[in-house]
Protein backbone atom coordinates (compact mmCIF):
# COMPACT_ATOMS: atom_id res chain seq x y z
CA UNK A 1 0.00 0.00 0.00
CA UNK A 2 1.05 3.90 0.02
CA UNK A 3 0.99 3.99 -3.75
CA UNK A 4 -2.70 5.42 -4.04
CA UNK A 5 -2.98 8.81 -5.63
CA UNK A 6 -5.97 10.91 -4.99
CA UNK A 7 -7.08 14.06 -7.34
CA UNK A 8 -9.72 16.10 -6.43
CA UNK A 9 -12.28 17.86 -9.29
CA UNK A 10 -14.75 20.60 -8.75
CA UNK A 11 -17.36 20.04 -11.75
CA UNK A 12 -19.89 22.28 -12.57
CA UNK A 13 -22.46 20.22 -15.31
CA UNK A 14 -25.14 23.10 -16.60
CA UNK A 15 -28.95 21.77 -16.29
CA UNK A 16 -31.46 21.33 -19.01
CA UNK A 17 -33.89 23.54 -17.03
CA UNK A 18 -34.07 25.11 -13.78
CA UNK A 19 -34.56 22.81 -10.92
CA UNK A 20 -36.78 24.36 -8.48
CA UNK A 21 -37.83 23.02 -4.66
CA UNK A 22 -39.26 25.19 -1.65
CA UNK A 23 -35.66 26.90 -0.79
CA UNK A 24 -35.16 27.91 -4.20
CA UNK A 25 -33.53 27.14 -7.69
CA UNK A 26 -30.50 25.89 -9.31
CA UNK A 27 -29.52 26.11 -12.88
CA UNK A 28 -26.17 24.10 -12.94
CA UNK A 29 -25.19 20.98 -10.60
CA UNK A 30 -22.04 21.54 -8.40
CA UNK A 31 -20.19 18.26 -7.42
CA UNK A 32 -16.90 17.22 -6.00
CA UNK A 33 -15.27 14.29 -8.33
CA UNK A 34 -12.51 11.80 -6.31
CA UNK A 35 -10.29 9.81 -8.54
CA UNK A 36 -8.09 7.41 -6.73
CA UNK A 37 -5.63 5.14 -9.18
CA UNK A 38 -3.40 2.51 -7.65
CA UNK A 39 -1.71 -0.12 -9.71
CA UNK A 40 -3.45 0.94 -12.74
CA UNK A 41 -6.42 0.70 -11.18
CA UNK A 42 -8.80 3.95 -11.32
CA UNK A 43 -11.60 4.26 -8.98
CA UNK A 44 -14.34 7.56 -9.10
CA UNK A 45 -16.82 8.96 -6.48
CA UNK A 46 -18.67 12.05 -6.71
CA UNK A 47 -20.67 13.58 -4.12
CA UNK A 48 -22.85 17.12 -4.27
CA UNK A 49 -22.40 19.73 -1.13
CA UNK A 50 -25.43 21.05 0.10
CA UNK A 51 -26.08 23.89 1.19
CA UNK A 52 -29.25 23.21 3.50
CA UNK A 53 -26.07 21.38 5.58
CA UNK A 54 -23.81 24.17 5.37
CA UNK A 55 -21.38 22.15 2.54
CA UNK A 56 -19.76 24.60 -0.34
CA UNK A 57 -17.74 23.13 -3.12
CA UNK A 58 -14.93 25.38 -0.88
CA UNK A 59 -15.59 23.34 2.22
CA UNK A 60 -15.66 19.86 1.03
CA UNK A 61 -12.75 20.09 -0.87
CA UNK A 62 -10.84 21.58 1.90
CA UNK A 63 -12.35 18.24 4.27
CA UNK A 64 -10.95 15.93 1.56
CA UNK A 65 -7.68 17.27 1.30
CA UNK A 66 -7.43 17.10 5.42
CA UNK A 67 -7.42 13.09 4.78
CA UNK A 68 -4.92 13.29 2.19
CA UNK A 69 -1.98 11.89 3.84
CA UNK A 70 -4.29 9.00 5.29
CA UNK A 71 -5.88 8.13 2.12
CA UNK A 72 -3.22 8.13 -0.29
CA UNK A 73 -1.26 6.15 2.34
CA UNK A 74 -3.75 3.26 2.15
CA UNK A 75 -6.80 4.07 4.58
CA UNK A 76 -9.55 0.92 4.73
CA UNK A 77 -12.81 2.55 4.00
CA UNK A 78 -13.85 1.09 7.47
CA UNK A 79 -11.30 3.34 8.60
CA UNK A 80 -12.81 6.32 7.10
CA UNK A 81 -16.24 5.77 8.81
CA UNK A 82 -14.34 6.98 11.64
CA UNK A 83 -11.96 9.46 10.19
CA UNK A 84 -14.36 12.19 8.57
CA UNK A 85 -18.08 12.63 9.23
CA UNK A 86 -21.25 11.60 7.61
CA UNK A 87 -21.37 13.93 4.77
CA UNK A 88 -20.69 14.79 0.97
CA UNK A 89 -16.78 14.95 1.52
CA UNK A 90 -16.85 11.25 2.80
CA UNK A 91 -19.10 10.42 0.40
CA UNK A 92 -16.95 11.14 -2.64
CA UNK A 93 -14.00 9.21 -1.24
CA UNK A 94 -16.16 6.33 0.32
CA UNK A 95 -17.62 5.60 -3.58
CA UNK A 96 -13.84 6.42 -4.99
CA UNK A 97 -12.90 3.75 -2.37
CA UNK A 98 -15.65 1.00 -3.44
CA UNK A 99 -14.92 1.47 -7.53
CA UNK A 100 -11.53 1.26 -6.99
CA UNK A 101 -11.53 -1.88 -5.11
CA UNK A 102 -13.72 -3.54 -7.88
CA UNK A 103 -11.02 -2.48 -10.36
CA UNK A 104 -8.24 -3.66 -8.25
CA UNK A 105 -10.31 -7.30 -7.66
CA UNK A 106 -12.22 -7.72 -10.75
CA UNK A 107 -15.61 -7.77 -8.87
CA UNK A 108 -18.34 -5.76 -9.45
CA UNK A 109 -19.04 -3.72 -5.99
CA UNK A 110 -22.55 -5.51 -5.56
CA UNK A 111 -21.21 -8.50 -5.09
CA UNK A 112 -18.26 -7.26 -2.89
CA UNK A 113 -20.93 -5.24 -0.72
CA UNK A 114 -23.16 -9.21 -0.43
CA UNK A 115 -25.79 -7.26 -2.55
CA UNK A 116 -28.56 -9.03 -5.14
CA UNK A 117 -27.29 -8.36 -8.23
CA UNK A 118 -28.43 -5.17 -10.13
CA UNK A 119 -31.24 -5.27 -12.69
CA UNK A 120 -33.46 -2.63 -14.17
CA UNK A 121 -34.98 -0.57 -11.59
CA UNK A 122 -38.21 2.23 -11.92
CA UNK A 123 -37.13 5.25 -10.85
CA UNK A 124 -39.24 8.29 -9.68
CA UNK A 125 -39.30 11.13 -12.04
CA UNK A 126 -39.12 14.59 -10.47
CA UNK A 127 -41.70 17.57 -11.66
CA UNK A 128 -40.19 20.92 -10.62
CA UNK A 129 -42.44 23.50 -8.51
CA UNK A 130 -44.10 25.42 -10.60
CA UNK A 131 -47.40 26.66 -10.63
CA UNK A 132 -50.01 24.09 -10.79
CA UNK A 133 -50.83 24.69 -14.06
CA UNK A 134 -47.12 24.01 -15.64
CA UNK A 135 -46.66 21.33 -13.06
CA UNK A 136 -49.30 19.40 -14.85
CA UNK A 137 -48.22 20.51 -17.92
CA UNK A 138 -44.87 19.08 -16.88
CA UNK A 139 -45.94 15.79 -15.80
CA UNK A 140 -48.00 15.37 -19.32
CA UNK A 141 -44.87 15.54 -21.04
CA UNK A 142 -42.44 12.71 -18.41
CA UNK A 143 -41.87 9.61 -18.74
CA UNK A 144 -42.30 6.58 -15.90
CA UNK A 145 -45.04 6.12 -14.00
CA UNK A 146 -43.62 7.14 -10.92
CA UNK A 147 -43.66 10.71 -10.16
CA UNK A 148 -41.87 13.03 -7.69
CA UNK A 149 -43.52 16.42 -7.10
CA UNK A 150 -42.00 19.20 -5.12
CA UNK A 151 -44.31 21.28 -3.42
CA UNK A 152 -43.62 24.63 -1.24
CA UNK A 153 -46.83 27.36 -1.05
CA UNK A 154 -50.40 27.31 -0.08
CA UNK A 155 -51.57 25.97 -3.47
CA UNK A 156 -49.87 22.71 -3.22
CA UNK A 157 -53.09 20.36 -2.87
CA UNK A 158 -54.08 22.09 -6.18
CA UNK A 159 -50.57 21.01 -7.08
CA UNK A 160 -50.68 17.78 -6.77
CA UNK A 161 -54.50 17.61 -8.22
CA UNK A 162 -53.34 19.21 -11.13
CA UNK A 163 -50.61 16.16 -11.94
CA UNK A 164 -53.38 13.76 -11.16
CA UNK A 165 -55.42 14.98 -13.84
CA UNK A 166 -53.11 15.36 -16.07
CA UNK A 167 -51.38 11.55 -15.19
CA UNK A 168 -54.03 9.51 -13.71
CA UNK A 169 -52.00 6.85 -14.57
CA UNK A 170 -48.67 7.74 -11.96
CA UNK A 171 -48.34 6.87 -8.58
CA UNK A 172 -46.88 10.21 -6.84
CA UNK A 173 -44.36 11.23 -4.13
CA UNK A 174 -45.14 14.87 -2.94
CA UNK A 175 -41.60 16.38 -1.62
CA UNK A 176 -42.44 19.56 0.70
CA UNK A 177 -38.51 19.54 1.36
CA UNK A 178 -39.73 21.27 4.81
CA UNK A 179 -41.99 23.73 3.60
CA UNK A 180 -44.94 23.00 4.51
CA UNK A 181 -47.10 24.11 7.64
CA UNK A 182 -48.67 22.16 10.24
CA UNK A 183 -52.24 23.36 9.20
CA UNK A 184 -51.59 22.41 5.22
CA UNK A 185 -51.09 18.91 6.00
CA UNK A 186 -53.96 17.27 7.20
CA UNK A 187 -55.80 18.41 3.90
CA UNK A 188 -53.23 17.07 1.31
CA UNK A 189 -53.12 13.58 3.68
CA UNK A 190 -56.80 13.04 3.50
CA UNK A 191 -56.82 13.98 -0.48
CA UNK A 192 -53.57 12.09 -1.18
CA UNK A 193 -54.20 8.49 -1.17
CA UNK A 194 -57.45 9.63 -3.86
CA UNK A 195 -54.68 11.18 -6.37
CA UNK A 196 -52.69 8.72 -6.27
CA UNK A 197 -50.34 9.85 -3.85
CA UNK A 198 -48.12 6.89 -2.33
CA UNK A 199 -45.69 8.99 0.00
CA UNK A 200 -45.42 12.26 1.49
CA UNK A 201 -41.85 13.24 1.66
CA UNK A 202 -40.54 15.38 4.84
CA UNK A 203 -43.37 18.03 5.19
CA UNK A 204 -41.92 19.98 7.96
CA UNK A 205 -38.98 21.58 9.27
CA UNK A 206 -36.01 18.70 10.59
CA UNK A 207 -36.20 19.25 14.28
CA UNK A 208 -40.17 20.90 14.05
CA UNK A 209 -41.71 17.55 13.28
CA UNK A 210 -43.59 16.38 16.71
CA UNK A 211 -46.87 17.06 14.94
CA UNK A 212 -46.13 13.91 13.18
CA UNK A 213 -46.25 12.18 16.18
CA UNK A 214 -49.89 11.52 15.18
CA UNK A 215 -49.99 11.10 11.47
CA UNK A 216 -52.86 11.93 9.72
CA UNK A 217 -54.27 10.10 6.53
CA UNK A 218 -53.44 6.76 5.30
CA UNK A 219 -50.14 7.51 3.35
CA UNK A 220 -46.78 7.11 4.39
CA UNK A 221 -44.64 9.87 5.19
CA UNK A 222 -40.85 9.67 4.86
CA UNK A 223 -38.06 11.50 5.95
CA UNK A 224 -35.51 13.05 4.27
CA UNK A 225 -33.73 16.42 5.83
CA UNK A 226 -34.35 14.46 9.18
CA UNK A 227 -32.44 11.66 8.18
CA UNK A 228 -29.06 11.29 7.79
CA UNK A 229 -27.28 8.06 9.02
CA UNK A 230 -28.51 4.79 11.36
CA UNK A 231 -27.97 7.35 14.50
CA UNK A 232 -31.26 8.78 13.97
CA UNK A 233 -33.22 5.68 13.48
CA UNK A 234 -35.18 4.91 16.33
CA UNK A 235 -36.25 8.74 17.08
CA UNK A 236 -37.21 9.00 13.71
CA UNK A 237 -39.40 5.46 13.23
CA UNK A 238 -41.84 7.54 16.39
CA UNK A 239 -42.58 9.63 13.27
CA UNK A 240 -42.00 8.79 10.23
CA UNK A 241 -43.24 5.55 8.55
CA UNK A 242 -40.17 5.77 5.84
CA UNK A 243 -36.60 7.25 5.23
CA UNK A 244 -35.28 8.67 2.63
CA UNK A 245 -31.45 7.00 2.48
CA UNK A 246 -28.94 9.35 0.28
CA UNK A 247 -25.27 9.19 -0.02
CA UNK A 248 -24.57 12.14 0.59
CA UNK A 249 -26.22 12.38 4.25
CA UNK A 250 -24.95 8.89 5.43
CA UNK A 251 -21.58 9.82 3.56
CA UNK A 252 -20.90 7.11 1.34
CA UNK A 253 -22.27 3.35 0.12
CA UNK A 254 -20.49 2.44 3.13
CA UNK A 255 -23.19 3.62 5.89
CA UNK A 256 -26.04 3.49 3.31
CA UNK A 257 -25.66 0.20 3.45
CA UNK A 258 -25.88 -0.34 6.79
CA UNK A 259 -28.45 2.16 7.41
CA UNK A 260 -31.01 0.28 4.81
CA UNK A 261 -30.45 -2.82 6.89
CA UNK A 262 -30.96 -0.78 10.18
CA UNK A 263 -34.02 1.05 8.82
CA UNK A 264 -35.76 -2.15 7.63
CA UNK A 265 -34.95 -3.97 11.31
CA UNK A 266 -36.43 -0.90 12.69
CA UNK A 267 -40.09 -1.17 10.23
CA UNK A 268 -39.08 1.64 8.12
CA UNK A 269 -39.74 1.55 4.89
CA UNK A 270 -36.62 2.65 2.55
CA UNK A 271 -36.61 5.16 -0.50
CA UNK A 272 -33.49 5.53 -2.15
CA UNK A 273 -33.06 8.74 -2.93
CA UNK A 274 -30.43 11.64 -4.77
CA UNK A 275 -29.23 15.03 -4.90
CA UNK A 276 -29.10 16.42 -8.46
CA UNK A 277 -26.34 14.97 -10.31
CA UNK A 278 -24.85 13.02 -12.54
CA UNK A 279 -23.82 9.02 -13.44
CA UNK A 280 -21.00 8.37 -11.11
CA UNK A 281 -22.77 10.39 -8.71
CA UNK A 282 -25.88 7.94 -8.93
CA UNK A 283 -24.19 4.39 -9.87
CA UNK A 284 -23.79 3.16 -6.20
CA UNK A 285 -27.46 4.51 -4.92
CA UNK A 286 -28.72 2.56 -7.84
CA UNK A 287 -27.04 -0.68 -6.40
CA UNK A 288 -29.62 -0.52 -3.23
CA UNK A 289 -32.43 -0.88 -5.43
CA UNK A 290 -31.99 -4.68 -3.86
CA UNK A 291 -33.26 -3.09 -0.03
CA UNK A 292 -35.25 -0.44 -0.86
CA UNK A 293 -39.21 0.03 -1.42
CA UNK A 294 -38.44 3.26 -3.85
CA UNK A 295 -36.34 4.29 -5.91
CA UNK A 296 -35.21 8.33 -6.95
CA UNK A 297 -32.15 8.43 -8.87
CA UNK A 298 -33.04 10.79 -11.36
CA UNK A 299 -30.73 12.72 -11.46
CA UNK A 300 -28.66 12.55 -14.66
CA UNK A 301 -32.16 13.14 -16.69
CA UNK A 302 -31.26 16.87 -15.41
CA UNK A 303 -28.28 17.51 -16.47
CA UNK A 304 -27.64 19.18 -20.39
CA UNK A 305 -24.59 16.29 -20.61
CA UNK A 306 -23.70 13.26 -18.26
CA UNK A 307 -20.42 11.64 -18.39
CA UNK A 308 -19.22 8.79 -20.96
CA UNK A 309 -20.75 5.68 -20.15
CA UNK A 310 -23.58 7.15 -18.11
CA UNK A 311 -26.45 5.53 -16.46
CA UNK A 312 -28.89 4.30 -19.29
CA UNK A 313 -32.58 5.38 -18.56
CA UNK A 314 -35.79 4.48 -20.64
CA UNK A 315 -39.86 5.38 -19.62
CA UNK A 316 -38.83 5.89 -15.93
CA UNK A 317 -36.47 2.39 -15.67
CA UNK A 318 -33.10 2.91 -15.24
CA UNK A 319 -30.39 0.27 -16.11
CA UNK A 320 -27.43 -0.77 -13.64
CA UNK A 321 -24.06 0.57 -14.08
CA UNK A 322 -21.58 -0.79 -16.57
CA UNK A 323 -18.35 -1.44 -14.99
CA UNK A 324 -16.53 1.66 -17.42
CA UNK A 325 -19.01 3.97 -15.02
CA UNK A 326 -18.59 2.76 -12.08
CA UNK A 327 -18.51 -0.55 -10.00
Amino acid sequence: MGNRNLEISAISSPLKRAFTISRGAKTSAETVRVTLTENGATGRGECVPYARYGETTASVTAAIETARSAIESGLSRGDLQSLMPAGAARCAVDCAMWDLEAKLTGTPVWQLAGLPEPGPVETAVTVSLDTPEAMGAAAKATQGRLLKLKLGGPDDLARIEAVHRARPDARLIVDANEGLSADQLPAISKAAAELGVVLIEQPFPAGADNALLQRPGPVAICADESAHTRAELQDLARRYDAVNIKLDKTGGLTEALAMARDARAAGLGIMVGCMVAGSISMAPAVLLAGLADLMDVDGPLWLSEDVAHGLAYADGVVAPPVPDLWG
